[in-house]
């Protein structure tokens, strides 16, 4: 997918460049929504280029909290990135999608871990609440990992998981969602990864269309018709 980047950009660029621009501005948009929308539980972007203009959709299970009082909120940001990227007038539009399922998206579970550990909730039990919930919204496997000074002075780093995950080969990129977070304690920084193994989803809703590879499907053997026996044969 191509996203469209600042206008000087987009003349005489090579597709080299052309693919680093573009990373870049994903990167900086996605940061800049991530953290102005942490609490409307923000859970990614995507961008579609049309001839006439660039089209942002933002994904949260709050999109009426994003759209903000009579689309206020949307308007500000809309502004924003207009400004930052150097857009001329109406050639971006900014639109909010709810998330089909909060269980199933690693940036939302992870956003919550992190409120649960800012409002004091113990890390073990704060990890287990998240996993639980992971699993119960029909994920295949979980695995959260909590790093940094959790109890003692003495950092160190927690694993908590369950069901089944993959971690290598080309499944992991449409099978496995994942999210980092970055939580300031008051005993110092703490890291939070969640690794959600999404479900396999005919319709493309809730998780990839796409089979894994060594999933094997045996089917019911058709029933054997009887061959009639002419007479004289």
């Amino acid at each position: 997918l191509l996203y469209k980047t600042l206008p000087a950009m987009t003349v005489n660029i090579s597709k080299k460049r052309k693919f680093v621009a573009d990373g870049v501005f994903y990167a900086e948009l996605n940061e800049l929504m991530r953290r102005e929308l942490a609490n409307q539980g923000y859970s990614g972007v995507e961008v579609r280029v049309t001839p006439h203009r660039t089209e942002i959709i933002i994904r949260a299970t709050q999109p009426q909290n994003v759209l903000g009082e009579k689309g206020q909120r949307i308007r500000e940001l809309t502004s924003v990135v207009q400004k930052r990227f150097s857009f001329p007038d109406g050639a971006v539009e900014l639109y909010a999608e709810r998330v089909q399922t909060r269980g199933l998206c690693a940036q939302t579970q992870a956003e919550s871990l992190k409120f649960k550990l800012v409002g004091g909730l113990a890390v073990r039990r704060a990890c287990y609440a998240v996993l639980r919930f992971i699993m119960e919204s029909g994920a295949k496997g979980a695995e959260v990992i909590v790093s940094g000074k959790l109890r003692a002075a003495r950092a160190k780093a927690m694993k908590f998981s369950d069901g089944y995950m993959i971690k290598s080969g080309n499944a992991t990129v449409d099978y496995v969602d994942k999210a980092v977070r970055h939580v300031a304690m008051r005993q110092g920084m703490m890291g939070v990864i969640v690794k959600i193994m999404l479900p396999h989803d005919p319709t493309g809703k809730d998780g990839p269309k796409k089979p894994l590879s060594d999933v094997i499907v045996i089917h019911e053997p058709k029933e054997e018709i009887p061959l009639e026996i002419t007479p004289g044969h």
